[in-house]
């Protein structure tokens, strides 16, 4: 049969394009092997609970869901009531690429929007946008959800999360963090998972799974105990509850087991660091925000982009800010990287 997937070397449009990588699957394979009970009663969601809960080194509540969509909406509906708000970035996924999903399913909170610079909330518009009406006619903030690392690849610091949890406090505002690409955030700043999640502040992570090398599935991780409560009633509601959940938790026994879901980010942020460095020299291409996980974000000129994808390439414009996103994955490969700086470099100089 012909192969019908794309090449592998003309790949940089997303890190979802990526396969399957070997300890996700081994971990499929074993959970497929005789039977297990059904809707997460079964030793291999309990196994990955355990793992997560050694992994941030605290007693956390942990629910598995299919996506990441379904993660974000569910958590923030779990912390919002309908005539509440939540504010988060103008470019943030819950705002651009989930359809109102946490109006959705928070029975109409309203998400209000900040700005920020390369992706970050600027709290100070936070702040703004709390105070600039406090009557009962504007809908009460009460999450604020930031991504990490962020929609322009750009990453929080240990000490801004900490200066945004501590905000958070200060204005009774519970702390969401869009955590699709989380792995790509610890393994670029080298700290434990803890210090940029429960003792920064935040309340829950929803932790992506399919984009670091599972075939699907996040992990929707609640630190403050209370707000996880009759979260297992909202996933089952919103079709969430799988009957087989035994593959959506198996694979992530063998990425924590291993450290394949801290080398598999670390790789995928080294190749698109490789990327960014051989691009910055070349006549006409710029990076348009600063390369510190696995995306890269160029201003290139738009005959060269014509030409790179004439040539086979893959990567999208990015919806909001103009240029080319270019994102690396697991299986990137450092020959492929070199082969786009090649191409690039070849068309600019025609």
């Amino acid at each position: 049969m012909e192969h019908l997937n794309q090449p592998t070397r003309f790949q940089f449009a997303s890190d979802n394009y990526a396969g399957i990588c070997p300890e996700a699957w081994q971990s499929l394979d074993k959970a497929n092997r005789g039977y297990a009970s059904s809707y997460g009663d079964d030793p291999w969601t309990a196994r990955a609970c355990e793992k997560l809960r050694e992994l941030f080194e605290t007693d956390c509540e942990v629910f598995f869901v299919f996506n990441g969509t379904a993660a974000n909406s569910l958590a923030l509906a779990a912390l919002c009531k309908s005539y509440h708000s939540i504010i988060c970035h103008e470019l943030s996924h819950v705002e651009t690429d989930e359809c109102g999903a946490s109006e959705f399913f928070s029975n109409g909170t309203k998400v209000l929007l900040v700005p920020g610079q390369d992706g970050k909330v600027d709290l100070s518009a936070v702040e703004h946008t709390i105070k600039r009406r406090t009557d009962i006619h504007y809908p009460k903030p009460r999450a604020l959800s930031i991504t990490q690392s962020t929609e322009l690849g750009t990453l929080y610091s240990v000490a801004e999360l900490q200066a945004i949890g501590d905000f958070a406090r200060q204005y009774g505002l519970r702390l969401h963090m869009d955590g699709s690409r989380f792995a790509n955030a610890v393994a670029s700043l080298g700290v434990a998972p803890k210090e940029l999640t429960w003792q920064a502040g935040v309340d829950v992570l929803c932790f992506g799974g399919t984009k670091n090398g599972m075939a699907v599935g996040e992990a929707v991780v609640f630190f403050n105990h209370e707000l996880a409560n009759e979260f297992d009633y909202r996933c089952k509601q919103a079709g969430q509850l799988a009957s087989k959940m035994r593959f959506l938790a198996a694979p992530w026994i063998g990425m924590l087991e291993n450290g394949a879901w801290l080398h598999n980010a670390a790789h995928a942020n080294n190749c698109a660091l490789q990327l960014a460095e051989g691009l910055q020299g070349i006549p006409g291409v710029t990076l348009a925000h600063p390369c510190q996980a696995n995306a890269v974000f160029l201003q290139l000129p738009p005959a060269v982009a014509d030409g790179l994808r004439a040539k086979g390439w893959h990567f999208y414009s990015f919806i909001g800010t103009g240029g080319a996103r270019l994102m690396c994955s697991w299986e990137t490969r450092p020959e492929d990287v070199e082969a786009f700086i090649s191409d690039t470099r070849e068309l600019v100089q025609k």
